[in-house]
């Protein structure tokens, strides 16, 4: 593969800081994340990552059907995409609810789901489905360590799982765990972890199946482990990263072989010092919420080191003797690739170096109709 494969042929027709996705990579991309687990119906990849219809008709063209979102506008462009399987992968509170329920009713062939981890939620979730005539599909948001969402494995969730089966409103799937803090860069001890955190949840469904002959699925894992979720039987895997991949789980994942497939483009503005030169890759463009060391990694520039960034610019150290001059066009691999699409109103799409479309970033919006 050329060390050059990113190189526009034509750069002038790209205007700067834009996000450009290699369609070509990010099929690949999908392959190899199917064959991680062996089956496209084995994935729900969450669309937080790519937030665009084309992406995620490109998902569905490799066969998978299934899909996860984190807001109602990812869910309703997957509606728009086509998809037929949706899991809000969120507890829905306030208006959330009457939004998801309005998409429910626009939209009476497509398989809704939605999480809850608490009573009080899902009573509210109850009451709008039985106003509404619907049984709402639902999923037990379980703690796995994030401790951001969720209620712990064991006998609570245990008891949540038998109250929700008395609620005429509610039918409950299975469970949804993601596991994302599991980041040990060795993956073996990323496994022994993962495992550790997955046996209560195991034994906890075994008891549920027992107890109340209710199967249950589980949808497990988001990029750092679905590898190790995708070695148990009738367990879903939902990653997203994998699409587009970034220089963070490019680094911290080395047994994930996935290629960099969306970068950002920028160029050299300003030379306001001698060893000193200023980019256009400003907070805005670029997912900055991370050291200023670990917010992009440019192809085509090892030589930089950046020193500070502000809402437009990036400045970058350079050796006084360095070659670089205004107008030079540098290629840079995303360390958050997700908040940085967000940041974009549209990818340009590379086919052998050329733009061949652009692709709205259609639900980085809050709200498309909905």
């Amino acid at each position: 593969m050329s060390d050059t494969w990113y190189e526009l042929q034509h750069p002038e027709t790209v205007d700067s800081p834009a996000l450009l996705v290699y369609r070509d990579r990010a099929w690949e991309n999908i392959q190899r994340a199917i064959a991680v687990v062996g089956t496209p119906d084995r994935l729900r990849p969450h669309v937080k990552t790519n937030k665009s219809i084309e992406a995620c008709q490109l998902l569905m063209d490799a066969g998978i059907s299934k899909f996860k979102a984190a807001t109602i506008a990812e869910v309703e462009m997957l509606v728009l995409a086509g998809a037929t399987d949706i899991l809000l992968a969120y507890q829905p509170v306030g208006p959330k609810i009457d939004r998801l329920f309005a998409l429910i009713q626009a939209y009476p062939d497509v398989r809704f789901h939605c999480l809850t981890d608490h009573e009080t939620a899902a009573e509210a979730l109850d009451a709008k489905a039985r106003q509404a005539g619907q049984v709402l599909s639902v999923y037990v948001d379980l703690n796995a360590g994030t401790n951001r969402t969720g209620i712990a494995p064991g006998s609570a969730a245990v008891e949540l799982v038998e109250k929700l089966l008395g609620k005429s409103g509610l039918s409950v799937r299975g469970f949804h765990l993601y596991d994302g803090h599991l980041r040990n860069p060795v993956f073996e001890i990323r496994t022994a972890e993962c495992e550790e955190g997955f046996a209560p949840i195991a034994e906890m469904c075994e008891t549920l199946e027992k107890i109340h002959n209710l199967p249950l699925e589980i949808i497990a894992g988001g990029t750092t482990t679905f590898p190790i979720h995708a070695a148990r039987q009738n367990v879903i895997c939902a990653p997203g990263t994998f699409i587009y991949w970034d220089e963070g789980y490019g680094t911290g994942l080395p047994e994930q072989e996935f290629l960099h497939a969306a970068l950002v483009i920028s160029r050299v503005i300003s030379l306001p010092a001698e060893n000193l030169v200023c980019v256009d890759l400003g907070h805005k463009a670029i997912a900055s919420e991370n050291p200023i060391d670990k917010r992009v990694r440019f192809l085509n520039a090892m030589d930089v080191s950046p020193v500070s960034q502000s809402e437009e610019h990036l400045v970058l150290q350079v050796a006084p003797d360095h070659s670089y001059q205004i107008g030079d066009v540098l290629y840079g691999v995303p360390y958050h690739i997700c908040p940085t699409v967000a940041l974009h109103q549209e990818a340009v799409v590379v086919e052998n170096g050329e733009q061949v479309t652009v692709w709205k970033t259609l639900s980085r919006d809050r709200r498309i109709t909905y």
